[in-house]
């Protein structure tokens, strides 16, 4: 048996007990006729009691069930108070409170991060942004001014949070420091303090720019950063920074920097060394004396063995050969010698073509602009195929010489990342504040991007940042308005089997990871 709600012509509601067997309906009991649905529920909860003295069996009328489902959703669909697709925003959040940036009070430090990883924009697109997808108010002249107090006011509590995180991730120690610097450019050739141009690294040589040396640590995580004069000649920027770091973070002597030739030259090793610091660094071995240059070519080279010379300072040169080296140092210097004959095929040089580099160096130019490509240059410099050179002050290994210096790609990763996807370049901001800040967001955004990608490997999640970020983007929060309770209820809906693989980003504690 089971009660029913019947509606009469009159517009009158009867309820009644029914009983159905066989495909048939018999009603058991008229409870009474009433105005109103309200009455109309008040006397269905009385003939469930009825049914209960009577030893009646509860049955289920499934038509007043689906009745009653239907009118629910439709409840709760006008309810409805919003669809925020915000799957990119609850994912960095947390990440972004796991490394410890939360520890900064601003609000909108955390917007513009957020806002930096998931859509790099101008800052006035990330208004609208941050309003259309995430549903946050915050105005374009509050970012402005927080920028103008941002450049010197989190700038070391930043970096203090991403090294102490990534000792911990490293198990207590940094180990390694990886060092390279880059540069970024303005869509502008005006000049100030900290805008010049100089040797540009996107070939923006009209542009003005700034240096940017960046400290990383193994597996490319952030240290450190510091901006520097566009003109700045990279090498003289890393000895200050290594120091300052050094003191700031209390690292005694326990870590390994590893930098390339280019940003090293005698002065910048010798500081090094004076300085009591351990160091991994690219060697130039064709700029070595004649002596160890002929040891190098006179020795025996087989694939994957090493060549080590002691110096008189302490230090070792280690030269490793490589076939695969050997066949790409061949490739590209026959690619190079066709373009000099297809270019230079008349044997004259023109006025446009002398200050062109690369493999202009087999050019023997005489005095009446006649120019020859030289077979005894092309043939001296195939004797260095495969060959690469390491000068370390440290007890390690050869091999794990090598293996530490290859890591540079790490903070290689780190430019290609921070001018690519998290588009830190061209900068449109024109004073050295919110230069400054925009840099110290990007900053904090590479981090935030590492981190995710770090728990993404950690949680066996075979995606890279940039698809979880693509499927994050399409995942929404409906928010249902609760007249009766005066409030809300959220849910975040994972509803595509995308979703679901990375649903444990959403609840496991990362902190823990």
């Amino acid at each position: 048996m089971y009660p029913r709600k019947k509606p009469n012509r009159s517009g009158t509601i009867s309820v009644v007990v029914v009983s159905k067997s066989h495909g048939k309906t018999r009603y058991v009991h008229n409870m009474g006729t009433v105005e109103t649905d309200a009455e109309a529920d008040a006397l269905l909860l009385k003939a469930h009691d009825w049914i209960r003295k009577h030893g009646g069996q509860q049955e289920l009328d499934f038509d007043d069930v689906c009745g009653k489902e239907q009118e629910e959703t439709v409840r709760v669909l006008d309810n409805m108070d919003a669809i925020i697709i915000n799957g990119t925003q609850l994912l960095l959040s947390r990440i972004y409170d796991s490394v410890g940036f939360n520890q900064i009070p601003d609000e909108i430090l955390r917007h513009l991060v957020i806002a930096r990883v998931s859509q790099p924009r101008s800052k006035l697109a990330t208004v609208s942004y941050l309003k259309s997808y995430y549903d946050e108010d915050v105005d374009l002249n509050h970012i402005y001014r927080y920028m103008d107090k941002l450049y010197n006011t989190q700038k070391e509590l930043v970096q203090q949070i991403s090294v102490e995180h990534t000792r911990k991730i490293l198990g207590g120690k940094i180990g390694l420091m990886f060092y390279d610097v880059s540069t970024l450019y303005f869509e502008t050739s005006k000049t100030d303090v900290l805008r010049e141009p100089g040797f540009s690294k996107d070939g923006k040589t009209a542009e003005s720019q700034v240096v940017l040396g960046l400290l990383v640590s193994r597996g490319g995580y952030p240290l450190s950063y510091s901006l520097y004069n566009g003109s700045q000649y990279e090498g003289y920027t890393m000895i200050p920074m290594i120091d300052d770091f050094k003191q700031r973070y209390s690292l005694g002597d326990d870590f390994v920097v590893v930098a390339d030739s280019g940003l090293m030259n005698a002065d910048n090793v010798k500081l090094l060394r004076d300085a009591g610091y351990k160091y991994v660094i690219g060697a130039r071995i064709k700029s070595e004396k004649i002596a160890v240059k002929e040891k190098i070519l006179a020795w025996e080279k087989k694939n994957g063995e090493f060549f080590e010379y002691e110096r008189e300072n302490g230090e070792r040169l280690i030269v490793g050969y490589s076939d695969k080296r050997a066949k790409k140092d061949a490739y590209n210097r026959t690619r190079g010698v066709e373009r000099l004959q297809k270019a230079y095929k008349s044997g004259k040089l023109t006025k446009n073509q002398v200050n062109r580099r690369g493999y202009n160096k087999f050019l023997e130019i005489s005095k009446d602009v006649e120019v020859t490509i030289s077979q005894e240059k092309i043939d001296e410099d195939s004797k260095w195929d495969g060959l690469k050179g390491y000068v370390t002050n440290t007890g390690l290994e050869a091999g794990d010489v090598v293996g530490e210096y290859k890591g540079l790609w790490v903070v290689e990763r780190a430019f290609r990342v921070g001018k690519g996807t998290l588009d830190m370049r061209p900068m449109f901001h024109f004073t050295e504040r919110r230069i400054e800040a925009h840099v110290c967001i990007c900053f904090v955004a590479y981090k935030v991007y590492k981190e995710l990608e770090r728990i993404i490997a950690a949680m066996g999640i075979k995606l890279s940042v940039d698809k979880v970020l693509d499927i994050a983007k399409t995942i929404a929060t409906v928010r249902v308005h609760m007249p009766n309770n005066k409030g809300y209820y959220t849910r975040t809906m994972f509803l595509t089997d995308s979703h679901r693989t990375i649903q444990p980003l959403f609840e496991e504690d990362l902190g823990k990871i």
